[in-house]
């Protein structure tokens, strides 16, 4: 005997779908950011190539460069952690395997960007003491 169910029917019980626009949305939105703050990382490679170790940790005391260097970084690794996420979820068949790699995803992405965050701060926040440590 043949069901016949409306495509509405056939999708209810399949779960919730509302994640995914949040997910598409953040995605879009740290590329845009990360289109800005990679143009302004290459304009202040470009003006620090000539100088030496103690001209950048100079330049990273200054609270705007050290926070938009925070920023490019907490938007690269998030951006990242988005895009792993979605390769995971769609090239990944067993459900063991793909829950694994989501939670490395996870893992890695927030350790790459805190110990990112944490190194470019201690850099802005030391005291210039004239000796490169």
């Amino acid at each position: 005997m043949a069901v016949v169910r409306s495509p509405l029917g056939r999708a209810r019980g399949m779960g919730s779908s509302k994640h995914g626009v949040g997910h598409f949305i953040a995605q879009r939105v740290t590329a845009i950011a990360l289109v800005l703050l990679v143009l302004w990382a290459l304009a202040a490679g470009i003006s620090l190539a000539h100088g030496d170790y103690d001209s950048a940790v100079a330049w990273l005391h200054s609270p705007l460069n050290a926070g938009l260097a925070c920023l490019l970084a907490f938007a690269a690794f998030w951006h990242m952690q988005l895009g792993m996420r979605t390769i995971i979820e769609d090239y990944f068949a067993k459900a063991g395997t793909k829950g694994a790699l989501l939670v490395l995803n996870v893992f890695v992405g927030w350790l790459g960007g805190a110990l990112t965050i944490i190194c470019i701060l201690k850099v802005a926040l030391a005291a210039t003491t004239g000796v490169n440590t």
